[in-house]
């Protein structure tokens, strides 16, 4: 007897389009699964796993089959393996993806095969293309349609709202531009690199649809006015602002400068820059009666660290967490004015540490883990968004949990 069935596919490595016509079609070549329908691709942020993944392309296949419920997942992970597919650690990059979603109105717990698929409520990148094709399809175990599961999870909390962030080319800066972008906001990025900029804004204009870049020396603070005017210019207003834009003296050719020249570096961008831009930003929010400010601090910079890095951070991240708590007082209640101030997270120089910090970091962090730069970027969305409308003027630490006497 033929059951209809309906399978997720994704892929975010290399062809992404090319692997999942690839899967298609040796699905296909079982003359007991005929595919009926596909949706179109959708392109979608990576749903966990490890940080600076590229967006994923998603789709839903109706399938009929006369091939029984573990048959047919064990042809899934067949397909999976000709085109590459290794299953290790969940959510890491991968050529293909393929979960079965619904098996008729079957429901089956086993192991390695429990259908309905145990997250398919919860994901609008599979609800999405799956109400392109079977919209009134009710869940077996929640009973609610296809297109009841995804008006839940599909609130977008930023649509509408427009954003720019400095330092936004890579790590912590590049999360947040992505996130936001997902959550519905269009996006002005902010760099030194024109071919980095681009990138970050063509990711994030297949999210939101809008996002432009503009490049700045933020040393300057002309060049922190010209990006102000810039930024009201181009979006009409503005209702968040992200100052991220921060001296990396910890890899590259500045780790090699004095403490003194690293000293002037961080202060002119970390500090400098970040007071400037934020009350240039926050004079044209309270003039127009909203907005909120999100700042970049350090999660030990009022509990100390040994080191000339340490005492660096500590003096001018020191500086922008307390300058947070004065222009929130000055900006209210007009506008909110936040720092996130993250810890362990493994941006550039996380990525190359020895193996004596590796282990810092799993001893200081409670949670057992580097922070990512995605992690932050929740932070700040929440933040901005009017979930938190009741909340400024604090110190938001994104760090596992972890504390220091």
């Amino acid at each position: 007897m033929a059951e209809t069935a309906y399978i997720a596919l994704g892929s975010n490595v290399g062809d992404r389009e090319g692997h999942i016509r690839q899967a298609l079609g040796l699905l296909a070549e079982d003359d007991r699964c005929q595919i009926q329908r596909v949706s179109r691709l959708w392109e979608t942020l990576p749903a966990g796993g490890p940080p600076n993944q590229e967006l994923y392309l998603n789709a839903v296949a109706e399938l009929v089959t006369q091939l029984t419920a573990r048959d047919l997942m064990d042809r899934l992970l067949n397909v999976e393996s000709r085109l590459g597919r290794v299953r290790t650690e969940r959510n890491v990059p991968r050529s293909i993806d393929l979960d079965l979603l619904l098996y008729g109105e079957q429901v089956i717990s086993e192991p390695g095969l429990v259908v309905p698929h145990p997250r398919l409520h919860e994901r609008a990148f599979v609800l999405g293309p799956l109400a392109e094709l079977a919209p009134l399809t009710r869940h077996p175990l929640l009973g609610r349609t296809v297109l009841e599961l995804l008006a839940a999870v599909s609130y977008a909390p930023l649509g509408g709202r427009r954003a720019v962030v400095t330092g936004s080319t890579s790590g912590i800066g590049q999360a947040v531009v992505l996130t936001l972008a997902a959550a519905g906001a269009q996006v002005l990025i902010h760099g030194r690199q024109e071919e980095s900029a681009r990138r970050v804004c063509d990711r994030a204009q297949r999210l939101s649809g809008k996002a432009w870049y503009f490049l700045a020396d933020l040393r300057q603070p002309r060049a922190c006015e010209e990006l102000v005017e810039h930024a009201w210019r181009l979006l009409g207003h503005v209702d968040i602002w992200v100052n991220n834009a921060g001296v990396d003296i910890l890899t590259g050719a500045a780790a090699r400068l004095s403490f003194t020249e690293k000293l002037e570096h961080l202060l002119a961008v970390d500090l400098k820059a970040t007071v400037h831009l934020s009350r240039l930003a926050g004079m044209r929010m309270k003039h127009q009666g909203a907005g909120v400010i999100v700042n970049v601090g350090w999660d030990q910079a009022e509990t100390g660290m040994e080191g000339d890095s340490g005492q660096l951070f500590a003096a001018v991240k020191g500086g922008v967490m307390a300058f947070t708590r004065s222009l929130a007082v000055e900006l209210a209640p007009q506008v909110r004015v936040h720092c996130v101030a993250p810890g362990w997270i493994r941006t550039a120089w996380g990525q190359q540490a020895s193996a004596r910090w590796q282990e810092r970091v799993q001893r200081e962090v409670p949670l057992g883990r580097w922070g990512t730069p995605e992690d932050v970027a929740q932070a700040v969305a929440w933040l901005v968004s009017d979930r938190a409308a009741f909340i400024t003027g604090q110190i938001i630490r994104v760090n596992g949990g972890a504390v220091r006497a």
